[in-house]
């Protein structure tokens, strides 16, 4: 898992999470909805978002330096 899937699955998490609580417990938290579409729409265009800090601290590597998984290669199935 890399920094920056972990970003956009806790991101999608966050927006299905405060549009279901805006739906049926109040329309304020669509404002919580529209906080994690600009902090997206910043992460877009400086490409540092908060979260990303808190990931890395984990230690959750960035894409370009995560292991790349090799499984069910088209390469092996041409070979045999």
């Amino acid at each position: 898992m890399t920094v920056e899937r972990s970003l956009r699955l806790t991101a999608g998490v966050f927006v299905l999470l405060s549009l279901a609580l805006g739906y049926w417990v109040s329309p304020y938290w669509y404002l919580f909805t529209a906080f994690v579409g600009l902090n997206l729409l910043q992460s877009g265009f400086t490409n540092w978002c908060p979260a990303m800090a808190i990931f890395r601290r984990l230690g959750l590597p960035d894409a370009g330096s995560a292991p790349k998984k090799s499984g069910g290669s088209s390469q092996a199935a041409l070979q045999h």
